[in-house]
């Protein structure tokens, strides 16, 4: 017997009109995210999306799972390494694919505008900021 994997044992879409975003609290305020597929806290297969407003920067941080992005729609600046460094950015327009191994310090800036991207991946999801003061969780705790 065929088993498949969770969330996709029966045919459906997600039409763009229809993707639920959301805030993330690992994520600064204004930055959304949706679940398209899957259980991002689970070890299985996952597929989320991230929308960023023009000039937010996500702070240097790491993921322990393997990640694939494709960019929907703007332009995804990513840099490498443990310090946030305009110069280090990278820019990946439309229709670019960027695979990130797990445990790469990295950073973002939604540099030139909003973008989305794609992330592929094999959950649990994980996000760890190196500097505590970068962690939006860490905002709110006493």
């Amino acid at each position: 017997m065929l088993q498949h994997l969770p969330d996709q044992a029966q045919f459906r879409s997600i039409l763009p009109e229809d993707v639920d975003w959301k805030p993330f609290a690992a994520f600064p305020p204004e930055v959304r995210l949706a679940v398209m597929v899957g259980t991002p806290s689970e070890p299985s297969p996952y597929v989320i999306r991230v929308k960023v407003p023009a000039g937010v920067k996500l702070m240097p941080h790491r993921h322990p799972e393997d990640r694939i992005y494709t960019v929907l729609s703007g332009v995804f600046y990513i840099g490498l390494g443990e310090k946030f460094d305009a110069d280090r950015l990278q820019a990946f327009p439309l229709g670019s694919v960027v695979v990130l191994p797990g445990g790469s310090w990295h950073f973002h800036w939604a540099k030139s505008g909003e973008y989305v991207t794609q992330v592929t991946a094999i959950g649990p999801l994980g996000l760890e900021y190196l500097h505590p003061e970068d962690d939006p969780r860490e905002q709110w705790r006493p």
